[in-house]
């Protein structure tokens, strides 16, 4: 029996230890990190779950507003005869601009914004504020990215040229994730913050390299267009969808 005893133990080696501390070390290793990339992706889920939030309440002040903006240009102003008019009680034109509200916000960067448009697509349930930054700097975009898709270049929403619009592609629902899946046909909205809503057909998409800008090109010949922006699934390209007004 003490023999038998003895030959166990002598199959206990010091290596054999050394190997076992070692296996213990790299599978606690494995668990922990494991924790760590479950506990990134779940902060990463809730972070996206509540920029969707904020955007979607941005959305929601952008329609109150445009809801209950008067349009004012061109307004006829009938003035009673009186021997005081100048006018001798003409009926007086008097062109007044579009009222246009575009609040100023701030992120919690420290970023101010405002809000100069919605973008509305149908077919993949795409509903959100177009944001609009004051330094057209990196990392303004980056703060303005994570709350909703942003103008990225161009002229004012629905006016002659390319407006830009860039959003991140989250491979789920939200933002800009379905946009690589539109096709030449497709009807994209855009109401601005007159609320003026124009339709556009997407009329072409294809991907570049991220240093390629030729999208963003005002050769229009006069046309009003839009450019979305995103990233492919694998972030190594750049998705553009080009669209042109109806």
């Amino acid at each position: 029996m003490n023999q038998i005893l003895v030959t166990k133990k002598l199959y206990i080696t010091p290596e054999l230890k050394r190997k076992k501390k070692i296996y213990k070390f790299y599978f606690f290793l494995s668990v922990f990190l494991v924790f760590i990339l479950i506990s990134f992706y779940i902060y990463a889920e809730y972070d996206r779950n509540k920029s969707e939030e904020t955007s979607q309440a941005i959305l929601s002040d952008f329609d109150q507003e445009t809801d209950t903006t008067i349009a004012k240009n061109n307004v006829l102003i009938a003035v009673l005869d009186d021997v005081n008019d100048p006018n001798n009680g003409a009926v007086v034109e008097e062109p007044q601009p579009t009222v246009n509200k575009t609040k100023v916000e701030s992120t919690s960067d420290g970023f101010n914004y405002s809000t100069i448009a919605s973008i509305n697509i149908p077919k993949i349930n795409v509903n959100y504020p177009i944001l609009d930054g004051q330094t057209d700097s990196v990392e303004e975009t980056e703060a303005l990215l994570k709350i909703s898709p942003t103008k990225f270049w161009g002229p004012e929403p629905n006016e002659v040229g390319n407006f830009c619009i860039v959003g991140h592609n989250y491979r789920n629902t939200k933002f800009f994730s379905k946009v690589p899946t539109l096709e030449n046909g497709d009807i994209i909205e855009i109401t601005d913050s007159s609320g003026r809503t124009i339709q556009y057909s997407v009329y072409d998409k294809y991907e570049v390299v991220p240093e390629d800008l030729s999208c963003t090109s005002q050769l229009t010949d006069g046309k009003k267009e839009i450019t979305l922006i995103t990233c492919t699934n694998d972030s190594k390209m750049r998705v553009i969808v080009k669209a042109s007004a109806i």
